[in-house]
């Protein structure tokens, strides 16, 4: 008994840099009924010392060293690299001109009650292409912004059905991370998992699409759009028809940087100096966003050096007794370490061989399993402020992540989709 009090007491405590960062951050902002008044920076910032300070039993460079190398790991670095250059494009583009004119062809092609609608499509179709939603908001959320700009709309609206739409093919597509770390842990096809995980998130997708066509239908385009400039919609095209084609998102967005410079300097845009302030500019908007990433990998890594996520996996296979229980279990355990990890593909990672014994010995079926693992983790990630999509869709749109949350229909209907499969024993044959 005393070693379990011990025990759940330590798991307690290094779960609780997470505790310290939701009070100061959200606790404090809703208090406050301001999210700016608490930069996210400084929450991270005071979990982070705090989390250091707790890791007792170790040498203090010992601590540091094990923050650093979850702030810096391959995957962290990689997605810093693809910030940066998300970031260059996105201001070179803006400067250039691209986005005035792709804003302007999509109200020109688009009537007014379709935007909503037409653009979650859009987002849904890219994502389920290139089976990445980060890449996806790349490509869509500063032409969703300026939409909302013209047309008076919520940027955060805008910006939410880009995310939304992203996390579709983020869950669906046969080439997503998260589709192939869910498999192979669970050992099933992949087109297996993809058509359990269509009769669950389909029938969402269509019902928050119907949504976004009410919604929408008192949006009014601009009466007077300008006449679009075609050449300066092409870094955008080009861009998004490479990505759907399966470019590497880093190669993707290096192609559109050096297309941008080349039609801003023949159309008199910028020069070459001009070019690189551009794309100086907009590698120091992404500066926050950076910090924040490298922050957050850092604090969660220590949380999982002291046990926090192995504690909480414990505590949640401990009580189950049926197979309901079994894949309740399983979808709380992504859905906790998700919290934790601020990763998708990670959490999956972290608990697939779990899930893989629990679901053997409770006789849950493997593709049922797999497709649990991907989709709750998507609902997760599509609704923590602190997720690489919502930061940047965020830095992209110049807004506070808090801000995009109450817009965030997609991510948790889905959430509840597969809730309801799991309490309804649905669909029946996989169940």
């Amino acid at each position: 008994m005393l070693h379990c009090k011990s025990s759940k007491s330590k798991g307690l405590w290094a779960l609780s840099p997470l505790a310290v960062f939701i009070v100061l951050y959200l606790v404090t902002s809703i208090i406050a009924r301001d999210f700016y008044k608490v930069p996210i920076t400084v929450a991270f910032m005071a979990a982070s010392a705090y989390a250091v300070v707790i890791s007792g039993g170790i040498p203090l460079r010992k601590r540091i060293d094990i923050y650093s190398q979850g702030a810096a790991t391959g995957q962290m670095m990689l997605m810093l690299w693809i910030f940066i250059l998300a970031g260059a494009f996105a201001h070179t583009a803006k400067v250039m001109g691209a986005i005035d004119a792709t804003v302007n062809l999509s109200l020109t092609l688009l009537p007014g009650n379709m935007l909503l609608a037409g653009l979650f499509l859009a987002a849904c179709f890219i994502s389920l292409s290139v089976g990445t939603s980060v890449g996806t908001i790349v490509a869509l959320t500063p032409i969703a912004a300026g939409v909302a700009e013209q047309t008076d709309t919520s940027v955060a609206l805008m910006t939410a059905v880009v995310v939304g739409g992203s996390f579709f093919g983020d869950n669906l597509s046969f080439i997503s991370d998260t589709t192939i770390v869910a498999t192979s842990t669970q050992g099933c096809k992949l087109s297996d998992k993809f058509r359990i995980n269509s009769f669950i998130v389909i029938p969402a997708a269509l019902l928050i699409l119907v949504v976004y066509l009410f919604m929408g239908a008192g949006i009014h385009s601009p009466q007077r759009i300008p006449e679009v400039a075609f050449v300066k919609v092409i870094p955008y095209l080009v861009v998004l028809f490479t990505a759907v084609f399966g470019m590497n998102v880093m190669a993707v967005l290096s192609l559109g940087i050096i297309l941008t410079g080349i039609i801003g300097i023949c159309d008199g845009s910028f020069d070459v100096f001009g070019w690189f302030g551009a794309m100086g500019d907009g590698i120091k908007g992404m500066g926050e966003l950076i910090i924040i990433t490298m922050m957050a990998g850092g604090l969660l890594e220590l949380i999982k050096y002291n046990g926090g996520i192995d504690f909480i996996i414990n505590r949640m296979t401990r009580h189950i007794s049926s197979k309901r229980g079994a894949e309740l279990a399983v979808a709380g355990l992504v859905s906790f370490v998700n919290l934790c990890t601020a990763n998708n593909t990670v959490a999956i990672i972290t608990v697939g061989s779990i899930s893989k014994q629990i679901a053997d010995r409770f006789g849950v079926d493997n593709r049922k399993c797999a497709s649990i693992l991907d989709t709750f983790s998507c609902a997760m990630q599509g609704i923590i402020p602190y997720g690489a999509q919502l930061l940047m869709a965020a830095g992209l749109a110049h807004l506070n992540p808090i801000s995009i949350l109450p817009y965030l229909y997609y991510p948790l209907a889905i959430g509840i989709a597969a809730l309801l499969s799991i309490l309804l024993r649905y669909p029946k044959r996989y169940s």
